[in-house]
């Protein structure tokens, strides 16, 4: 191992040469308090930024022991690091980004920027080493690794330096947060909103709470529950139950708001969120029109059949879906991906794929229409799939009839209006008889295997790995994988762990394996070597945060190159 001294030296003799000069820092130096190892330096100015990790050993933390004893509870002590890397990195560089360990958002998310292993601690960070055209400015890049990046490691990393009280809240939070989730299942509930939360954002292009003027949230008397939770606090607000919930009102008094609320609602979230009691199921899954996506063998025949093309909707392909299709598609999907909560706004869905009014079924006879509405579908989907809805519907009250709880929001007040929506509803649209016979049929048969080819992440025009692009697109060979319309990607951090999913896809696929099996088994290999395996780096992994399995989902069903048979 390099000595610090090595470090400088090395710097100040590069001084003024050409960029790639950089490239002898390749190594790890003793700075005293940690291990800094250097684990890629880029190739110029230009490129992205050079890896490297700072390795403290645990015992030099000072963490205390009973705050990582469980992998639940290291998730959140990384993620509090992470804040304070970040943040005291920010200051150091006075924003500019020349270090950077990530940059988290609202949610708490699983994260490869600080490792907390059992013998030690590493924080990963991305250094943009500094020059002056295309020439080494060495003594600039000194101060950096030798100055700056230590104040972070010391004031972020060493727990006598840490507000240790923020720290341990921290953890009981997110352990509160993840005991209510695992018991809405228990209490036949699919969501729940805690009385007090601020579900409106700061501004459309912020994930900020509100600052000033938000209605707290105060649930309905009739959907009140108490949760107790490990940390001794109790937790009171609205239960969603299973089943089909309808979410009305008049424009902008908080529906959509609501609903967003519970999408971001899988993920824990950070204090002061506004947001850190909404609790949603985890594998809740919006689901929207996206005109335009492509589908591989996907059966949307329980919304769709009969089209004028003789196309088979058992094993529906095309590259670039209608509203109504693609529509059918995201949710055929989002159940093979294993979903037990649909979120689905009204504002954002293909009208003929939702409803289809009372005139235009007397004026369209039904053996003329392919599109069997949603509101037709949506009570099979719970009472044979035992998948719920929530559903936020502004313009059509067609949703009543089939609703077990209306919630009515009157500005971001909600009221429970169940009893009044069935009140002026006209009944079943169908007879008994007809409901009997429709009943004795099941919509949802047992859904086929679809099975990706071998070769299907093997495009010939792929010779790098796939790249991320921000949150909503993933490079993949000379092909963009649109994730634009995936809501519940929320990080790019997670979209680059997704591209590094597919990498990793493409050797596991055999022609054999259902696409569903083969995201299980990757899931499988990070829950056992960490989530540091997707990278095809050694050392730094980069900076990815862990996508959901539907995320993985969304992005292989997206890519245009994907050949998928269906198999009983």
């Amino acid at each position: 191992m390099r000595t610090r001294e090595t470090l400088e030296r090395t710097l100040a003799s590069i001084d003024g040469r050409g960029y790639a000069s950089y490239k002898q820092l390749h190594g790890t130096y003793d700075l005293g308090l940690f291990r800094l190892a250097v684990d890629h330096v880029q190739v110029d100015p230009y490129a992205p930024p050079s890896k490297a990790r700072a390795i403290l050993d645990l015992d030099a933390t000072g963490l205390p022991a009973d705050l990582i004893d469980t992998a639940r509870k290291r998730v959140a002590v990384s993620d509090f690091l992470t804040r304070q890397c970040h943040e005291a990195a920010r200051k150091a560089t006075d924003g500019d980004r020349t270090v950077s360990f990530g940059t988290p958002g609202q949610e708490v998310l699983p994260r490869t920027s600080v490792l907390i292993a059992d013998d030690r601690v590493e924080a990963r960070f991305e250094a943009a080493l500094p020059a002056k055209g295309r020439r080494v400015l060495g003594r600039v890049a000194a101060d950096i690794l030798t100055g700056t990046v230590p104040r972070i490691v010391e004031s972020s990393l060493r727990h006598d330096n840490l507000d240790a009280e923020a720290l341990r809240a921290h953890v009981e939070l997110h352990l509160d947060q993840e005991h209510l989730r695992a018991r809405l299942g228990e209490r036949g509930l699919v969501a729940f909103v805690a009385d007090g939360a601020i579900l409106p954002r700061r501004s459309g292009d912020s994930d900020l709470p509100m600052s000033a003027g938000a209605t707290p949230f105060a649930g309905p008397e009739s959907l009140r529950v108490s949760f107790d939770l490990p940390s001794g606090r109790t937790v009171t607000g609205m239960g969603v139950p299973e089943g089909v919930t309808v979410v009305v009102g008049g424009g902008y008094h908080g529906k959509s708001t609501l609903l967003r609320a519970l999408e971001r609602g899988v993920y824990p979230h950070v204090p002061g969120d506004g947001r850190e009691w909404v609790i949603t199921r985890h594998d809740a899954v919006t689901v929207r029109a996206e005109d335009g996506r492509a589908v591989t063998g996907v059966n949307i025949s329980p919304f769709i059949t009969g089209l004028p093309s003789g196309t088979d909707t058992t094993r529906f392909t095309t590259t670039n879906a209608s509203g109504s299709t693609s529509q059918a598609a995201n949710l055929v999907e989002a159940l093979e991906a294993g979903t037990s909560l649909l979120l689905i706004d009204e504002d954002t869905s293909a009208t003929n794929f939702m409803i289809r009014d009372e005139l235009m079924r007397k004026l369209v006879p039904a053996d003329r229409e392919p599109i069997t509405p949603f509101v037709d579908r949506i009570r099979p989907l719970y009472e044979e799939l035992g998948v719920s809805t929530m559903l936020v519907a502004g313009g059509s009250g067609a949703f009543f009839a089939v609703a077990d709880h209306v919630i009515a929001l009157d500005a971001y007040v909600p009221r429970d209006v169940t009893d009044a929506a069935h009140a002026i509803t006209d009944g079943p649209r169908e007879t008994p008889a007809e409901r009997a016979a429709e009943d004795a049929t099941r919509v949802f048969a047992a859904e086929a295997r679809r099975v990706p080819a071998a070769t299907s992440l093997r495009p010939k025009n792929k010779t790098k790995p796939a790249k991320a692009r921000g949150r909503g697109a993933i490079q993949y060979g000379t092909d963009t994988i649109d994730l634009s319309a995936v809501a519940q990607l929320v990080d790019p951090a997670q979209t680059t762990a997704v591209a590094h999913v597919l990498d990793r896809l493409a050797d596991l696929l055999d022609g054999r394996r259902s696409l569903h099996e083969s995201v299980d088994e990757v899931y499988r290999r990070i829950e056992r070597d960490g989530l540091d395996a997707l990278s095809p780096h050694s050392g730094h992994p980069g900076h990815l945060a862990l996508p959901r399995r539907h995320e993985v989902h969304a992005a292989l069903n997206r890519y245009r190159g994907s050949r998928i048979t269906t198999r009983d």
